[in-house]
């Protein structure tokens, strides 16, 4: 049995290491007492001396932010710091959640009143309804409501240290949120509406149409659909494998299938026909986004703007208004929720259908 700690190789410069199987330097440093082994991720010895001492700095502050909580005495920069390590080190939550969570730090940074040196102790109610009326105005109800969850989070850590009595965040009212009212363009509008943004004469005209195609007949998220690649359309079955981000993967974090309308089917065939000796790994679409691409276009066959996700919803309202039910639709979508979402989003979808279908029904 080979010995393990042999991978483990020192190098000239202090708490560096190298893990010899696969290149990667790793930080081996003692801060505070306590002994912090973390990948650097990189086998470049000049860039993994940049990240060791970015790492030493900020394990440095942390250190200093929780001895100052300790005495009772805590900045809120300090306590925006130790609820980011929480985030980082959170052994539950996956990578895009992660990512999410950090944003809305920086939200709430960036839109804080005053000077975030301010100490945690000082911060009052009105000051903390003062920066939630402002945001409000400038954000979606949903970031809104995430980043008032995040400064109550933040403030918890001061209670938490003792220092300060009780959070002046929890009198924040969260905003309502309403479901966005869709404006889909009709079957011979969508086909006007593409041909437009094909016809636009950019370089990448054509690949933007198909990108807005493979949206509206399949229903991916823009991430996922960037990520599909040929391996993952499997034509003897008609289906398509959603993997989604190679890092985060899916939203839900689940990979899943859906099927080839026709429609699909015919694009993809003529996209491989198109291409010279298709690689498995490739990926199917040439472009990522062209929201650019559609607001012209929609602009051009006077049709209402739509984004990238818009499209996700031409494609539900397209499969029920064919019949389709709605947890069917939902496990296309890759919802996790038996259909409650799409209930509450395509809900009056499916009674204009039934509605529709009870004019056939007659006993003449």
């Amino acid at each position: 049995m080979s010995d393990k700690s042999s991978h483990w190789k020192k190098t000239p410069a202090a708490n560096l290491v190298r893990y010899e199987p696969s290149g990667i330097y790793f930080a081996r440093v003692r801060v505070g007492g306590k002994l912090i082994r973390q990948s650097l991720k990189t086998d470049v010895l000049s860039v993994a001396h940049l990240r060791l001492g970015d790492l030493v700095k900020a394990e440095r502050e942390h250190l200093e932010a929780r001895t100052e909580a300790g005495r009772g005495k805590l900045t809120f920069d300090q306590a925006v710091e130790i609820y980011r390590k929480q985030v980082v080190d959170h052994p539950k939550l996956k990578p895009s959640a992660k990512l999410y969570r950090q944003k809305s730090i920086d939200a709430l940074v960036k839109t804080w009143p005053g000077p975030t040196s301010i100490e945690a102790r000082k911060i009052s109610e009105k000051v903390c309804q003062e920066w939630a009326a402002e945001f409000v105005t400038k954000y979606s109800s949903s970031v809104y409501n995430n980043t008032v969850g995040t400064l109550r989070q933040i403030l918890a850590i001061a209670v938490s240290a003792g220092a300060r009595y009780g959070n002046p965040a929890l009198g924040i009212k969260k905003a309502r949120i309403t479901l966005k009212k869709l404006k889909l363009p009709e079957q011979a509008q969508f086909r006007k509406f593409v041909h437009k943004i094909e016809r636009a004469g950019a370089w990448c005209s054509r690949d933007c149409a198909d990108l807005v195609r493979f949206l509206a007949y399949g229903g991916f998220r823009k991430t996922e659909a960037a990520n599909v690649t040929w391996a993952d359309c499997d034509f003897a079955k008609g289906e398509i494998t959603v993997r989604g981000d190679p890092v985060t993967g899916t939203k839900s974090g689940a990979i899943r299938t859906i099927p080839m309308i026709s429609e699909m089917r015919s694009l993809l065939e003529r996209l491989k026909a198109a291409a010279t000796g298709v690689d498995p790994s490739a990926n199917v679409m040439r472009v990522r986004e062209c929201q650019r691409a559609m607001d012209k276009a929609a602009k051009a066959v006077g049709m209402a703007r739509i984004t990238h996700h818009d499209l996700r919803h031409l494609f539900a309202t397209r499969c029920i208004e064919s019949g389709v039910d709605i947890p069917t639709v939902s496990r296309w979508l890759g919802h996790k929720d038996g259909g409650a979402l799409a209930m509450r989003v395509y809900g009056h979808l499916r009674d204009q259908h039934s509605i529709e279908m009870a004019k056939k029904v007659n006993f003449d």
